[in-house]
């Protein structure tokens, strides 16, 4: 991300302040705090499962009944994510993401201390409500902090996160569970939550609030309990089963909530939910791809450890350590795809690319053994992390190329529900596929069967398949302020900046960047 850290003396000044004075860039500041805000609360979607049967051992809950622990997680994101664009706008996006940083975090420490299985589900909730908040607040904060030919830059960084971090969970919770405890998989985001609170507080720029908005109750009602429920059956229906009276029942009501939700808010000036965004084709487009792709990714990440874990015999800290390479591919895959391919290719093609590159590999792994060699194992993760890197950077930074600056908070926020459910819904129907074509033993200890892993991974890559079309609805030419220039004009822009006075001979200019 450009605009680094400025030190501008104000020392011998006649008011008496003393310098000399450090001005962070917006890019930076905004930058550093969503970034760490959401690589944590996207880390503990994964983390937190390794540790589930230590939990369940501490607190003498069976398995059956700590499942909660997660599930009250991803529900809790659900439920407060349609709120967060509404207070985006209303309080300030500085306010609104360092408090969803600091609940975060108080989050994180109280279920560290939790002295009982439901003192632990009432603080996950507590943390759910924190990373539901900060991801639609930081992203709409990082739309308006750069401009949108920069945008693909920093679509290059937040998909690190995305990638990094549900890959890293089960490596992190591995090694704190046996070297430390189960408390430590939570005490680990206090220091970085605490330090992206006080470098917010100190950096971040106040941004304009809209006070008169008012709270939209009825939308936030139907949109949280329809989404909730969503997230709560879809996480469910494979332990329960899709069958039975209570999560048919949820299911049902979940789905008849989000319907009403939407023909309600179509009626609003302001909605909590403004569906109407989805009109947009390039913004429709690139919110399916990223929802697509996140159904995917994370089903397969989940089948993924199951295979090497269950099939293999591997730990779980082995395992992790795997799919490592899977995360290099996407560190990679990012920054090819912010240098070069994007602007090479355009979006469109860019996104066709990356889709369909993300299938092929994932179909692939269908052909594995019990002895595969892990090279090639590797190899596969690899090449799918660099394909799902193109397919991130390509929808962050295309998706909001034609939504206005004032509706980008209510853009993020769709765009964030589409994320969450989709990687919930992932993880749902990979389980329920492993347990369908394996006739329920595989990841219960069952015998051995190869089948069903083939079939995850080939439905995965079917399901995949679908962004495909999606990705052909982008317009390169609705996206174009979204192309970075040539890089022989960078070139010459920066050799006329160095040509300059130095920065120390010039008056400093106070006025915002994003004015």
């Amino acid at each position: 991300m450009s605009g680094g850290p400025v030190a501008q003396s104000t020392g011998g000044e006649p008011d008496g302040r003393r310098g000399p004075r450090i001005v962070i860039s917006q890019k930076v500041a905004v930058g550093v705090v969503y970034v760490a805000g959401l690589f944590l609360s996207t880390l503990d979607m994964t983390i937190v499962n390794v540790a589930l049967p230590s939990i369940g051992r501490a607190f003498s809950v069976p398995s059956t009944g700590v499942d909660t622990v997660s599930i009250s997680y991803l529900v809790s994101l659900a439920v407060f994510v349609p709120a967060s664009g509404w207070l985006g706008d209303r309080f300030g996006g500085k306010r609104t993401l360092l408090t969803a940083v600091a609940v975060f975090t108080l989050g994180s420490a109280l279920c560290g201390m939790a002295t009982s299985l439901g003192e632990l589900v009432a603080f996950r909730i507590l943390q759910g409500a924190g990373g539901g908040m900060l991801a639609s607040v930081g992203m709409a904060m990082l739309l308006r902090a750069f401009a949108p030919g920069e945008r693909v830059r920093a679509s290059a960084i937040l998909s690190i996160a995305n990638g990094l971090a549900p890959t890293l969970g089960p490596v992190v919770g591995g090694l704190l569970v046996t070297s430390v405890s189960w408390r430590a998989i939570f005490y680990v985001n206090v220091p970085v939550g605490v330090f992206a609170t006080v470098f917010g507080l100190l950096y971040l720029r106040n941004e304009p609030a809209r006070p008169a908005e008012r709270f939209d109750l009825t939308g936030f009602l139907l949109a949280g309990t329809g989404l909730g429920l969503l997230m709560y059956g879809v996480s469910e229906g494979p332990e329960r089963g899709w069958t039975t009276a209570p999560l048919t029942a949820c299911l049902a009501c979940g789905a008849v909530l989000v319907v009403s939700m939407i023909v309600v808010e179509l009626r609003k000036e302001f909605p909590m939910m403004d569906v109407r965004l989805l009109a947009n084709r390039l913004f429709a487009s690139g919110t399916a791809v990223m929802t697509v792709e996140s159904v995917a990714f994370l089903g397969t990440l989940f089948t993924l450890t199951l295979y090497l874990q269950d099939e293999r015999g591997m730990t779980p800290l082995a395992a992790g350590l795997t799919i490592f390479a899977e995360a290099m591919g996407v560190v990679i895959g990012s920054q090819l795809a912010s240098r070069f391919l994007y602007r090479g290719l355009g979006p469109r093609r860019h996104l066709m690319l990356g889709t369909v590159g993300t299938s092929t590999a994932i179909a692939l792994m269908s052909l594995w053994h019990e002895d595969t060699g892990l090279w090639w194992v590797r190899l596969l993760l690899f090449f799918m992390g660099l394909a799902v890197g193109q397919v991130f950077v390509a929808t962050q930074s295309a998706s909001f190329a034609t939504v206005t600056s004032s509706s980008s908070g209510r853009a993020s926020t769709l765009f964030n529900v589409g994320r969450r459910l989709g990687g919930a819904t992932g993880v749902a129907v990979a389980t329920t596929v492993l347990v369908s074509a394996t006739g329920g033993s595989a990841g219960a200890g069952g015998a051995p069967d190869m089948s069903g892993y083939r079939a995850a991974f080939l439905t995965a890559a079917a399901i995949n398949l679908l962004g495909l079309y999606a990705a052909t609805r982008v317009s390169d030419a609705d996206a174009a302020s979204t192309i970075p220039a040539p890089r022989t004009g960078r070139r010459k822009h920066q050799l006329r900046r160095k040509r300059r006075p130095p920065a120390l001979t010039r008056p400093v200019d106070h006025t915002p960047e994003n004015a």
